[in-house]
């Protein structure tokens, strides 16, 4: 192909919708039941006056980008409003240049910008990371590729500009490589009310709308072999639970994985280390702990890059999620021990797939395994889900966090029309059931052939515009 196409932002437009859970979400100290989800919608035009549109979503989720308690739920969605109106005033400046190109040259100020406003890193990267995805859906659908052709011939001109630790890489000879599966494993979360057996949820408290509401329930349901587990950072009922849970799955499932997630739950590595110490030593754990493929993010940002992690990581293997705040995140990590980083379409795209090369050049350096892993952040049915499995899928993700089809009740803030839509343009991904177009999970699996191979990034078709409130975003 010929050299990735200059182009620049020239429109964008701002929608929400209302999110309610059907069952409450506990991660951490926050309790989720409700949420609003964004979404954006770009214009783009080259030099000989083509343009394109690009679309992205994601769920607006208070308590974890700022976990601040003095902030309320409204203060948390008012930032990340905040954060995106910010980077797109600044990508609209930023004139013509490659797709990211674009994002390297707006980056720093961004992050400064938001710094300025007090919006933490998560918070200032949610912005940048949703116009990010919009604009390269855009330029995917100018040129008519799938996200992955476009990634693989390096379309958006990825750098190492922005990572100067990766100069010298090959990074286009790095992203040619890159193979989507056409399937992912789920995994699923356990959050900390959950209930873990049908037992645990009194007959008149059951909601009875065709999906599973135990965790025992979702097992059979999904035929689950993949699993992550909060933890609270309160070792005697942490040890209680998982040993609950522990004997839903041995009984039930021969080979599994395990993820444990202290969701910043624990104020030292010691608090971290007493814990797996006693997983380690309980019968009833004994499965359970051999499975555990690593733990995520356990001590609070504040302090997770205080002091070095690696007698912790002697154990499992330990990565960082919140603290992943900009993308110098995982080169600081590495210092100390930690091995991993999470992957979320909310904190970058282009993040991902750089810090995907630092697993790949590290790993080979030092003998070292460095990972990532696919997390979730309450993706919900429809353009958002389908934007993360491709990202997921692209990277070289076998299994990924799955928890919005959970919690929430399918699609069910969209039309009928755009649910159906959603539902035949992308029929392995979704079934219909009970008047909802809901995540198809069947032998643990997602099948996103359809989600892969659509020209743009993620999804054949676009949500219904009209049917959404205008953001005060933009």
């Amino acid at each position: 192909m010929t050299d990735p196409l200059n182009i620049r932002l020239v429109e964008a437009v701002t929608f929400e919708r209302p999110v309610k859970l059907r069952l409450p979400f506990r991660f951490g100290a926050a309790t989720l039941r409700e949420a609003r989800q964004i979404f954006l919608r770009v214009r783009i035009e080259d030099a000989q006056g083509r343009s394109a549109e690009g679309m992205a979503a994601e769920l607006m989720v208070p308590k974890w980008f700022d976990k601040s308690p003095d902030l309320s739920n409204a203060d948390n969605e008012n930032q990340l409003r905040r954060s995106l109106a910010l980077a797109l005033d600044s990508l609209r400046d930023a004139g013509a240049g490659t797709a990211f190109g674009l994002h390297a040259a707006v980056e720093p100020s961004h992050h400064a910008r938001a710094a300025a406003e007090k919006l933490n890193g998560l918070v200032a990267s949610f912005g940048l990371a949703l116009a990010n995805r919009a604009i390269l859906d855009a330029l995917c659908r100018l040129e008519g590729l799938t996200v992955a052709r476009a990634i693989k011939a390096n379309r958006p001109g990825i750098d190492a500009s922005t990572a100067r630790d990766l100069t010298g890489f090959d990074l286009s000879g790095f992203l040619s490589t890159l193979q989507p599966s056409a399937s992912l494993a789920a995994r699923h979360t356990v959050g900390l009310v959950d209930a873990i057996v049908s037992r645990d949820i009194p007959a008149s408290e059951r909601l009875n709308d065709g999906l599973p509401e135990s965790f025992e329930e979702a097992i059979d349901a999904y035929g689950l072999t993949f699993f992550k587990v909060k933890v609270s950072g309160a070792p005697d009922a942490d040890i209680d639970r998982l040993c609950r849970v522990a004997a839903v799955i041995d009984a039930k499932v021969p080979n599994y994985s395990v993820t444990l997630d202290g969701n910043e739950q624990f104020s030292s590595a010691e608090a971290v280390a007493d814990l797996l110490g006693r997983v380690k030593e309980e019968p009833r754990l004994a499965r359970f702990a051999s499975s555990i493929l690593f733990v995520e993010q356990p001590i609070a940002r504040a302090h997770a890059f205080e002091k070095p992690v690696k007698a912790l990581a002697a154990f499992k293997p330990v990565e960082i999620d919140e603290s992943d705040a900009d993308i110098d995140a995982f080169v600081t990590a590495r210092g100390l021990g930690y091995t991993g980083i999470s992957s979320k379409s909310c904190k970058g795209f282009y993040r991902s797939l750089l810090n995907r090369a630092r697993v790949a050049k590290w790993s080979a350096e030092g003998g070292i395994p460095y990972f990532m892993s696919a997390e979730d952040l309450t993706t919900q049915g429809g353009l958002a889900v389908q934007q993360d499995l491709a990202l997921a899928s692209l990277i070289g993700m076998t299994h990924i966090e799955r928890n919005g089809h959970h919690y929430v009740d399918g699609m069910a803030g969209a039309p009928e029309a755009e649910q159906a839509a959603f539902a035949e343009a992308h029929s392995d991904l979704y079934r219909v059931s009970n008047g909802r177009t809901r995540l198809r999970i069947e032998a643990g699996q997602l099948a996103i052939r359809s989600v892969i191979g659509a020209i743009g990034l993620g999804s054949s078709v676009a949500p219904d515009w009209a049917a959404m409130e205008r953001s005060l975003t933009a």
